[in-house]
């Protein structure tokens, strides 16, 4: 059905190769997973496949038939849409308009009953038939944006589909109801190319798997012919045993942060816990716990009620300026709508929530300016030499790095993460949990949500699981463990929280 031959795309004048002789073939109905780290090229030949980018040799053919790409209306007409990583969706229109957002199938004057009866089908088609099709989208959660993206391919009919880290963001329902729809689009004949950081997912639902590395293809094979670690192997190019191996700080024995009774009205109820200072705290929670709502009102991003108390200090809730005056730090799960400044330097990104330090009396040093976020890249592991580059231009990862950056040097601090690893490939996965150990040595106390129980297993000295709103129950160290986490995430709590424990000389609810 899809077939690229020898495809190369450099960037910054030939000196940065972003494909180099890549070649691949895609049958009808077949699902291809496409693995690689973070700069291996993915999104660059997902960008030429979708009319965005051109290569500069190599061709595409179609059913056979050559297949020139000039823009995205190209690629649209041969069948070929994609969901993005980082969500289309236009908060101010409702979610039927978003939809249909870009479509080359609706004309200027159409019947609008019958294209809400098809964006009804397509939710349906997901299970997010729920959704309604009047709500405004920037009133909805990540989570339900993410399926409107994936509606908006079924209503385009397209013949090959392109998901880019489409399950990030949502529960264990919806990911089964995204895969039960891939399911059926194979059945129909339909081929998807399936993007993603969480391998287990390769395993459970695409037929074969490529790899790439440095722009180079390493190899294409049935995914029944290799198992997790042979692929991370491939994609790493080296040996990788054991990505969450730590050894928890033990060198602190204050508290971070104390919440007492802390309330988000009609998503957190009554959340009691204590953070230590150089350790990593979970909040486990499927989508729609209001785990990262904890978070958000911890960074003054929600309204919340509660006490709360940093180092000791009595914290006033609902302002983020209060918030980052305590020196808490917030990374948030939309990337790209609440991180970055996309189509700014990388420099003016890292260095945003320190310019006071490097100036005086609102005048800035050029100079230390740029000293400054050398450093802080060179903590993070990002070149320097992407400096005077847009950030937007980075890979998920790079661009993660520098959020983190923003924080280095800064201790004793608190740092809060909504899924940090979102859109993240397993070797920039590795360097992130590295930059976290490295913040709970400083003396900071991180506190991170993800919907990953793998991760949350991996990296975590503490995990406290919400079930709607609710507080459940608290591990630690050997006592963590995914079965425990998955029931009381998934079911109602049948018993009442446990008595306060010490925890380090610390008192933990």
């Amino acid at each position: 059905m899809l077939s690229v031959n020898r495809i190369s795309k450099s960037f910054a004048q030939g000196q940065v190769a972003a494909l180099q002789d890549v070649s691949l073939s895609l049958k009808q109905g077949e699902i291809r997973a496409i693995c690689g780290e973070n700069g291996a090229g993915k999104s660059t030949l997902v960008k030429i496949l979708m009319g965005i980018q051109r290569p500069d040799t190599g061709t595409i053919h179609v059913d056979g038939r050559p297949a020139e790409f000039l823009s995205p209306r190209d690629a649209q007409d041969a069948g070929f849409a994609q969901v993005a990583q980082e969500l289309s969706i236009v908060p101010s229109l409702s979610v039927l308009d978003n939809i249909w957002l870009g479509s080359n199938r609706v004309p200027v004057f159409h019947r609008r009953r019958e294209f809400r009866d098809k964006a009804q089908a397509a939710l349906s088609r997901i299970g997010a038939g729920h959704i309604e099709l009047d709500a405004l989208a920037g009133d909805l959660s990540i989570g339900q944006c993410q399926m409107i993206e994936i509606a908006r391919l079924l209503v385009g009919d397209a013949r090959l589909l392109i998901l880019d880290e489409p399950t990030a963001t949502l529960s264990d329902t919806e990911i089964a109801n995204i895969f039960a729809a891939i399911r059926a689009l194979k059945a129909e004949g339909r081929s998807v190319i399936y993007i993603t950081h969480r391998l287990g997912e390769v395993f459970s639902i695409c037929d074969s798997v490529t790899v790439l590395r440095n722009g180079r293809h390493i190899v294409t094979m049935p995914v029944g012919d290799c198992d997790r670690e042979h692929l991370i192997e491939l994609m790493l190019g080296r040996s990788f045993e054991d990505m969450y191996r730590h050894q928890p700080n033990e060198t602190f024995h204050e508290a971070a942060l104390s919440v007492a009774n802390l309330s988000v009205p009609g998503l957190v109820h009554d959340l009691s816990m204590t953070l230590p200072r150089g350790r990593l705290v979970c909040i486990a929670g499927q989508v729609g716990s209001g785990a990262h709502h904890v978070l958000r009102a911890l960074a003054g991003l929600s309204i919340a009620t509660g006490e709360v108390s940093v180092g000791g200090t009595p914290m006033r809730l609902n302002s983020a300026a209060v918030s980052r005056a305590h020196n808490i730090h917030f990374i948030s799960e939309d990337r790209a709508a609440e991180g970055i400044f996309a189509r700014m330097r990388v420099l003016d990104n890292v260095v945003a929530t320190r310019l006071p330090l490097l100036g005086w009396f609102g005048l800035i040093s050029r100079s230390r300016l740029r000293n400054a976020a050398k450093s802080l890249l060179a903590q993070v592991g990002v070149d320097k030499t992407r400096l005077d580059s847009e950030i937007g231009q980075l890979s998920g990862g790079n661009q993660q790095k520098v959020l983190f950056g923003r924080a280095m040097g800064q201790a004793p601090g608190i740092l809060l993460m909504n899924e940090p690893t979102r859109g993240v490939d397993v070797g920039a996965r590795a360097d992130i949990y590295q930059m976290m150990r490295s913040f709970c040595d400083q003396g900071f106390g991180l506190v991170m949500t993800s919907t990953d129980l793998e991760e949350i297993v991996g990296v975590a000295d503490i995990v406290i699981t919400l079930y709607r709103g609710k507080f459940v129950r608290r591990y630690e160290g050997a006592a963590i463990t995914m079965k425990d986490i998955l029931a009381d995430i998934t079911h109602p709590p049948d018993q009442a929280s446990p008595p306060a424990m010490a925890i380090s000389g610390v008192t933990a609810s």
